[in-house]
């Protein structure tokens, strides 16, 4: 597979539902992203936290494909890194398509595992009136299709840039799709 590449990264110590982009962030193995209110590996997004805070953090580190913007720009919207929460936004993966387990390398050190899908809430017709629609639809079977990113954990850490190099390893055979997390 092409290597794809890190466009941004963004983390936010406070909730708000964008996260503005940095030089670098920090990945911590088994945490997520150092400072990032999301951290830790018990449960953080405050839906989850409400149902069960003892969960497992399956949701560390949340990762956005840019070409997903260029899509939504086409319905009229304008979405940029960080906007729709994602703390790595990278080029050149089809992200959806991973299977559950792969080990997504970013830049010379840190290594997230991916979990599932982002499961997108209204917060994003909030911040854009009508965007959920555009992120979260049906296919032709009538299925849930959403596009909204994908969620991991930390295998590995280490300091991820923009630029840095995204490379996949895929778990052993067979693959599960992905679902959300």
């Amino acid at each position: 597979m092409e290597p794809g590449r890190v466009v941004a990264v963004s983390s936010n110590g406070e909730y708000s539902f964008t996260k503005p982009n940095r030089e670098s962030i920090t990945l911590l193995a088994g945490l997520g992203v150092e400072g990032d209110v999301h951290a830790g590996v018990t449960v953080k997004h405050r839906s989850r936290v409400a149902q069960d805070p003892t969960q497992p953090n399956l949701r560390q580190v949340h990762l956005i494909h840019c070409e997903l913007f260029d899509e939504v720009a086409r319905s009229g919207h304008t979405v940029a890194p960080g906007h729709l929460g994602e703390n790595v936004t990278t080029q050149g993966i089809d992200l959806l398509s991973l299977p559950t387990g792969t080990l997504l390398h970013l830049g010379a050190e840190a290594v997230v595992e991916v979990t599932g899908l982002r499961n997108p809430c209204l917060q994003i017709d909030a911040f854009q009136d009508g965007l959920l629609k555009q992120v979260v639809g049906r296919d032709e079977a009538g299925r849930i299709v959403r596009k909204a990113g994908i969620m991991g954990v930390v295998h590995q850490g280490g300091t991820v840039r923009p630029g840095d190099p995204v490379t996949i390893t895929l778990p052993a055979l067979p693959h599960i799709p992905l679902d959300r997390v």
